[in-house]
């Protein structure tokens, strides 16, 4: 028995759709990382870009368990000496870009290469419930019905 190996002719991308409003950050990164490396298809190859294209929607009302929303930082560095800086999760959330929460950790659960870079471009975030790819048909995929511990309410 043979080693299956798909070719680029035979990889197949959906358009998923996934609605974050009311689900937890974590548990939405890992099936959105998922997806986008395509280890849910019988297909799945390592070394190609087999994941569907993702479409994440109401980002800005995304959920974190425990007290993740004020403890948590995200550290960048300016270059100077001394330049670390971090805003929490909170101030991200609240600011004018909330979908870079939901972005930095999907990025984070992907491979840090090429094939992760390709992969990431096949991700995209909104913090509304509006997006521009209705032409793609995308299909819903139901996050919070998968596992009650998806949801969390407050």
């Amino acid at each position: 028995m043979k080693t299956y190996t798909a070719t680029p002719a035979e990889i197949e991308k959906k358009w998923i759709l996934i609605d974050a409003e009311g689900v937890v950050l974590g548990r939405l990164a890992t099936i959105v990382a998922m997806r986008l490396r395509g280890k849910h298809k019988a297909t799945f190859t390592p070394h190609m870009d087999m994941g569907d294209n993702v479409i994440v929607i109401n980002a800005d009302k995304v959920q974190m368990t425990g007290n993740k929303r004020a403890d948590k930082r995200y550290y960048w560095h300016t270059g100077h000496p001394g330049g670390i800086k971090f805003r929490t999760a909170e101030q991200v959330l609240d600011g004018a870009h909330p979908e870079r929460v939901v972005i930095k950790a999907v990025e984070r659960m992907i491979s840090r290469n090429k094939l992760g870079k390709q992969q990431m471009t096949n991700l995209r975030v909104y913090a509304g419930a509006e997006h521009p790819h209705e032409a793609q048909q995308p299909e819903v995929l139901d996050v919070k019905s998968m596992n009650p511990k998806n949801t969390r309410s407050a």
